[in-house]
């Protein structure tokens, strides 16, 4: 998922990243009693009950009793079930737009993230559906694979050796009598460790095109006799995730105010000597696994797109119903002059991202097709963030 903001990380390179759950759900979400959001929303209805429907698909597969951290409160699978069955019936009665505001709430807790500790801002960006050509045989044109996952990648639950390392993991290989860190993108890409071990699902013709579909985290190949081959995300390699886009800033290569999807590739098409420099700045790989539809999220459910809502785990409940106000590009809009309009609407969280880390960070998914490209491409803006559940 595409950020310009630079991720920190507190381990050094030499050593595997412990995936570490180090912040509570208390401070990421805050119950509001007033002013409430209007919860007007900018899209069709169809699309929310099909999204709040598929999450069942999630919640179902729980326990009665498995907990969710809303702020400070605590609920079960069981009562988040209830409250979206209650929403899912609001929906269906086919009530006005400001009835079902009122509905909302009259019968729903809200909870409203607080977002960066410096501004309380939450920063939105997008992401999306790409579509690349590709091929499932190399050749002198499609040259740059994408792999499964690979048998000798190992995640070690840390949980189980101390209970002080709870919600920790690395990601590992075995060297000999070693555990060490799993290869980086630039090892991958200058070793070939993987080669030869049949791990490759297809190539591309373009190494910026293997990044992005790794940024994206999914993606459709289509194949030269036409029929397109959906993937999705299997696995990383435990690595920090650093942002191109910011390393880029960095360099002096983007000014922060020009920085997007679409000009980090431009840039990369005219200066081919800086395409694996800049590539190489982020050692985060992933790994994939073919699909049969769609993509789909953290929770195991197809992504509806501009439904669903990519957010930090380990701070907001998976498959919550959620609320957001933000800015999108307005249709017809082209990239060269980009107009902007306020928009709002319902949304359910489904999936997170290795760049979605902290109370103040979301990402939107806008499906496939031109319009989804431009906004996941150019969306770096701030707004506000809840999420309801049905009252006790």
């Amino acid at each position: 998922m595409l950020t310009v903001a630079l991720l920190a990380s507190a381990l050094c390179a030499c050593r595997p990243t412990i995936e570490k759950k180090v912040e509570e759900p208390k401070p990421a979400l805050e119950l509001v009693e007033s002013p409430m959001p209007l919860f007007a929303d900018d899209l069709d209805r169809a699309s929310l009950m099909q999204a709040v429907e598929r999450t069942f698909g999630y919640l179902e597969r729980l326990p009665d009793e498995t907990p969710f951290d809303y702020g400070d409160r605590r609920f079960t699978a069981r009562e988040v079930r209830e409250s979206h069955a209650l929403f899912l019936s609001l929906l269906r009665e086919k009530t006005s737009p400001d009835d079902l505001a009122a509905a909302v709430k009259r019968h729903f807790l809200v909870f409203k993230a607080n977002g960066k500790a410096s501004s309380g801002e939450v920063f939105f960006t997008g992401y999306f559906e790409p579509l690349y050509p590709a091929d499932t045989q190399p050749g002198s044109v499609f040259a740059h694979p994408i792999y499964r996952r690979p048998n000798d990648l190992l995640r070690i639950d840390l949980e189980a050796f101390h209970p002080k390392f709870k919600g920790q993991s690395i990601v590992t290989r075995i060297e000999g009598k070693r555990v060490v860190p799993y290869y980086s993108r630039a090892e991958i890409e200058s070793r070939d460790p993987l080669a030869g071990k049949g791990l490759e699902i297809a190539w591309l013709q373009d190494p910026v095109d293997v990044a992005f579909l790794q940024i994206q985290g999914s993606g459709r190949l289509r194949l030269p006799d036409g029929r397109e081959l959906p993937v999705g995300y299997a696995e990383a390699n435990g690595r920090p995730y650093r942002a191109i886009g910011g390393y880029m800033i960095e360099k002096g290569y983007l000014t922060r105010e020009e920085m997007s999807m679409q000009r980090i590739r431009n840039y990369l098409r005219e200066h081919p000597e800086k395409v694996r420099e800049v590539l190489d700045a982020n050692p985060s790989y992933v790994f994939f696994r073919p699909l049969p539809d769609g993509p789909y999220g953290n929770i195991g459910v197809h992504l509806t797109p501009g439904r669903s809502l990519a957010a930090d785990a380990a701070l907001f409940p998976k498959g919550a119903l959620a609320f957001i106000s933000c800015s999108k590009p307005k249709a017809g809009s082209e990239t060269a002059g980009l107009e902007w309009e306020p928009f709002s609407r319902f949304m359910v969280i489904q999936d997170t991202g290795g760049a979605i880390k902290g109370p103040g960070r979301a990402d939107i998914f806008w499906g496939n097709g031109p319009y989804a490209e431009l906004a996941a491409g150019h969306l770096r803006h701030p707004g506000e963030f809840y999420v309801i559940i049905k009252k006790p």
